[in-house]
């Protein structure tokens, strides 16, 4: 028996006195699994650890390090940036579902504390039965997702038309470094703190933010809680163009009043958004009801609904979506007069139904991760400002144009979804699909009966080299216009053509934390 063989066996039968026989994966099938993300797989870990406190989280790590052994993080899985994927096979995958419960809801002093592997699903129902809510709320994938992950990766959606990302939402974090010791950040850092506020001088909360699991594994999270805003509406426009809708997005986004929004590009529009069996139009048309105030307000809602139809999809080649929300139904309208006044020159209103339904379900089942024929998924996005959007967007639509032959040949195609952050961003979404097979990611997130409904192809090798080419050249227009990313994971070039004063500070503090570089390596590009 090999050295290495019977170093893996000693550390996995360790492991199983830490946390119990049952939650050390060793299975292939299981390693490989949970190695993968919607995107691909790399290396195949040692095992995959499964703590159910933050006690046994933390000898797992103190065993780990002390043996050279990698340490990477996995929340909910919906990911596509290689975030918690291994770099090397001397690797354990810490999966965080056991990790899933809710701490404290503070009401007198408006904090929550969660473990990081609680879904922003279930903490929205907890909350929303005390007529609360973060100000961030999770994003649409919500049902899957972990508020852990999202604090590792920064998510956008629910909120951020008016709160900003996740990470705005959090107020301190206790992280387990490499060492196995806990680092607490904000309020809790001091003697008889509380979790009631990040900023005490420097932010050492915002440095854990967006990490990938670099620096520590969150093992316990604080967000700000709000009141659940009573009243909530919601307006949708169709445009001619990007252009205009473009313009019309920024022009929304700076009056500050929008919830929630996104817009989508022809693809999507008449892809997943236009799909949807007569099962899924019961659900959303029920989920519609049950917000309403009263019976009244329930069937004049589901009357638009029914009238509108999905005839609205069709009218325009691009449509924008949002919710306003408020403490009076006076200031919900007064916000959607504001869109609406903004919006005016450059596109038109159609049927609100999308936003609707959303905002009555707002966390939606995983399908999108295959394409409404069954095809391979894969997004990538940038932020930019306002400014640069135009310039983005022709040198994409001129790349499209340039690949066009090979992507008809090799059966890829293209998509795009888009999002205003705040009053100061734009979300740009380049999406790609390609016949191609199905790996266990997909098979094992999807219910079988809906895989039935959906063609299978065979692997598509030169297909999914394309998709990847193309992502990178994608990634050097984003780059060129001075785009940033959320989910860095190990995808986006983090490092690349950092302000060297930047780059070392970053890499002198990975070497604090972290000096023999276990925790996620190859994260962030450190």
């Amino acid at each position: 028996m090999s050295a290495n063989l019977q170093e893996s066996k000693d550390i996995v039968s360790e492991l199983v006195g830490i946390v119990g026989d049952g939650h050390v994966l060793t299975d292939a099938a299981e390693r490989e699994f949970y190695a993968m993300d919607v995107y691909r797989h790399r290396e195949q870990p040692l095992a995959v650890v499964q703590p159910g406190s933050i006690d046994e989280l933390q000898q797992v790590v103190k065993l780990a390090t002390a043996q050279g052994v990698a340490l990477v993080t996995r929340g909910g899985g919906a990911s596509y940036t290689d975030g918690y994927l291994p770099t090397r096979t001397q690797s354990l995958l810490i999966d965080t579902s056991r990790l899933n419960r809710i701490l404290e809801i503070n009401e007198t002093d408006m904090y929550v504390r969660v473990e990081p592997g609680v879904t922003w699903e279930a903490l929205w129902q907890a909350l929303k039965a005390k007529g609360l809510r973060t100000t961030f709320w999770g994003p649409f994938s919500g049902l899957k997702a972990t508020v852990g992950g999202s604090m590792s990766q920064n998510s956008a959606s629910l909120g951020t038309g008016n709160f900003g990302i996740s990470a705005e939402a959090v107020l301190n974090f206790a992280v387990v470094l490499a060492s196995g010791e806990i680092l607490h950040t904000g309020s809790r850092a001091i003697s008889n703190g509380t979790a009631f506020f990040r900023w005490y001088g420097p932010d050492l909360t915002g440095l854990f933010t967006g990490d990938a699991g670099a620096l520590g594994i969150k093992a316990e999270i604080s967000l700000r809680l709000i009141k659940s805003p009573p009243y909530d509406g919601a307006v949708s426009f169709g445009f001619d163009s990007f252009e205009k809708m473009a313009e019309g997005m920024a022009a929304a986004a700076r009056e500050g009043v929008c919830a929630d929004n996104f817009a989508v590009d022809p693809k999507l529009q008449q892809g997943q958004l236009s799909k949807a069996d007569a099962g899924q139009a019961f659900k959303a048309a029920w989920a519609v009801a049950k917000t309403a105030r009263n019976p009244f307000e329930a069937a004049w809602k589901l009357i638009k609904m029914g009238l509108a139809g999905k005839r609205f999809l069709a009218a325009y080649p691009y449509s924008a979506h949002y919710t306003a929300e408020g403490v009076c139904r006076a200031e919900v309208n007064h916000k959607l007069a504001r869109i609406r006044e903004a919006i005016a020159p450059h596109g038109t209103e159609i049927a609100n139904t999308i936003p609707t339904v959303l905002r009555a379900m707002p966390f939606i089942p995983l399908y999108p991760i295959l394409g409404p024929k069954g095809e391979r998924w894969v997004p990538q996005h940038g932020i930019m400002p306002f400014s640069r959007v135009p310039e983005f967007h022709r040198r994409l639509t001129q790349l499209y144009q340039e690949q066009a032959g090979r992507m008809q040949q090799l059966k890829v195609d293209k998509g795009a979804m888009y999002m205003t952050v705040t009053t100061h961003g734009f979300l740009y979404e380049p999406v790609f699909y390609w016949e191609d097979d199905r790996t266990p990611f997909h098979r094992r997130y999807l219910p079988q009966e809906y895989l039935d409904m959906l063609p299978e192809y065979p692997a598509n090798l030169e297909g999914r080299a394309l998709v990847a080419e193309l992502r990178g050249r994608i990634q050097e227009i984003f780059s060129s216009v001075g785009a940033i990313h959320m989910q860095v994971g190990k995808s986006y070039p983090y490092m690349d053509h950092r302000q060297p004063e930047a780059a070392r500070l970053l890499r002198e503090l990975k070497q604090s934390v972290d000096p023999d570089g276990l925790m996620n390596p190859g994260a962030l590009g450190l």
